[in-house]
């Protein structure tokens, strides 16, 4: 521990793996909360204990006697872990580049490390069975946050891994129970948090799918099989098409609504659909029916009174962007095309959606109501969205405009409310209007300040059963809780209430 360049490249190998923690498996992949982790987070809790105690000991003791034995016994441990760790991830997930570049450096700059603690180790072994308290400065105080750092890391790992078997998704295959005989499906947008599971769901319900997308290596972790394609246009006209799902377009909520935003999130969604009418329009054989992809933001800001399909357009950018959207898709009706416009609500899901943000916020018990708490906020969950989808495109009767929303609207404050019960941890720290105003402008206001009540009248008055009406069933199913998921109701909006 004496050796200057040895403590620094130690150092750079806890800030490396702190940033492989925070940045790789917290924020953008959330293994914790995605379906399937339970292996990766139990290695990963496992090497972290480890990690801690090859900390505090190289922070606080000399390196031989009981303490070298102990660090060969513990590396030796964690390079297997490690090692089983690479095998994990390249079977379950397919990591970003920047995490790949990220593991090769600290594969690097770990072999540098125990190259050079090698021998010191070794040689030490062989010393008396002596466990000799040393005080190492600074660097003792470095480590030792560093291990608890690691250590509530590791904490928190292993009992995700535990609550990750609860995590299980619903077979694929049943969302796609309503389209009977197999179609060819064309859908755009595949690769996005809802269309991800609808591909999955259609290809496990044994329909030919093909997924359109800008980017071939988003496509990776796709269900399969199915057929990528990156451009509409390089498909045949007698390609089978049955079905035509689109989904595609920018994320409106990921960045404030500059002019140059704006006319991207216009963009992105016009340019595939018109892309898709030019596809049907000379294919030999057109799909039966379009879903085309819309937001109840179509609607404007509403928080009084309920709103059904027959609504008009509201006010604002989110419903002129929506608008404009169905616009382009309801052309598809002029080439004898069934036209569906899916007016989705928020979609709740433990891999994506809305919750990708708040699931980390909330379990750390930082969350709280937004702005006043009593903008009403109309969600969905993801599987329930998807056998919507499928519906939809089965049943020739549903047309135009279909609002994609559970029949239970709550207030922001009950949802806050229902998402810190349903992870057992408070809710009382509000977010004021004022700071999200000031940096997300006119988005704050229509996305997160305003809201609308939104009633699924023509999906019910078809015949859709929702499995997770209420949200205290969706929630508890998303964390993993004692979901007991509803079929039906023979009243289906009699519990469509305001929740305070």
């Amino acid at each position: 521990m004496n050796d200057p360049v040895f403590v620094a490249l130690l150092l750079v190998q806890v800030a490396m793996g702190g940033f492989d923690t925070v940045y790789h498996h917290e924020l953008t992949q959330r293994l914790a909360w995605k379906p399937g982790q339970a292996t990766e987070l139990h290695l990963h809790g496992a090497r972290n204990m480890i990690y801690a105690l090859v900390f505090l000991m190289l922070g606080w003791t000399e390196p031989h006697g009981v303490a070298a034995v102990l660090l060969i016994g513990a590396l030796s441990v964690e390079l297997g872990i490690t090692l089983w760790d690479f095998v994990e991830e390249d079977r379950v997930r397919a990591l970003p580049a920047s995490e790949r570049v990220t593991h090769t450096l600290l594969t690097l700059n770990y072999g540098v490390l125990l190259a050079m603690l090698a021998p010191e180790l070794l040689a030490g072994a062989r010393e008396p069975i002596t466990l000799v308290l040393r005080e190492h400065g600074i660097v003792s105080l470095l480590l030792t946050v560093a291990a608890i750092g690691v250590m509530a890391c590791g904490i928190r790992d292993l009992f995700a891994a535990v609550r990750n078997h609860r995590l299980d998704e619903t077979p694929a295959g049943e969302l796609a129970a309503a389209f009977g005989a197999r179609k060819a499906v064309l859908v755009t947008g595949g690769t996005g948090f809802v269309g991800r599971r609808l591909v999955a769901a259609l290809v496990a319900a044994g329909h030919d799918v093909t997924v359109l997308t800008r980017d071939a290596r988003r496509a990776l972790g796709l269900a399969m099989p199915v057929r990528i394609v990156t451009d509409l246009g390089a498909l045949s006209d007698d390609f089978r098409c049955d079905v035509a799902i689109n989904l595609a377009g920018e994320p409106i909520a990921a960045g404030r609504w500059t002019v140059k935003r704006r006319e991207l999130l216009i963009g992105s969604r016009l340019e595939v659909t018109s892309a898709l009418l030019a596809l049907l329009a000379r294919l030999e054989h057109r799909p039966e029916v379009l879903i085309s992809g819309s937001a109840i933001g179509f609607y404007g800001i509403a928080d009084s009174g309920a709103i059904d399909e027959s609504v008009v357009q509201g006010r604002g950018f989110a419903a002129q962007l929506c608008a404009r959207w169905e616009a382009a898709a309801r052309r598809a009706e002029a080439l004898g095309v069934r036209t569906v416009l899916l007016r989705t609500g928020l979609v709740l899901g433990n891999s994506g959606g809305m919750l990708a943000g708040l699931l980390p916020i909330f379990e750390a018990g930082l969350g709280g109501p937004v702005g006043n708490g009593r903008q009403m906020m109309s969600w969905i969950h993801r599987d329930d969205l998807v056998r919507l989808i499928v519906t939809a495109a089965a049943d020739q009767e549903i047309h135009g405009a279909l609002n994609a929303a559970a029949p239970n609207p709550v207030s922001n404050r009950a949802f806050v409310k229902l998402l810190a019960q349903a992870l057992h941890r408070p809710a009382i720290l509000p977010l004021p209007a004022a700071p999200l105003r000031f940096v997300l402008g006119d988005l704050a206001d229509e996305l997160l300040l305003g809201g609308q009540k939104i009633l699924p009248v023509k999906a019910v008055f078809h015949g859709f059963r929702f499995r997770y009406p209420r949200l205290e069933q969706a929630l508890d199913d998303i964390v993993g809780g004692p979901v007991q998921r509803v079929a039906t109701s023979t009243r289906p909006f009699a519990e469509a209430r305001l929740l305070h």
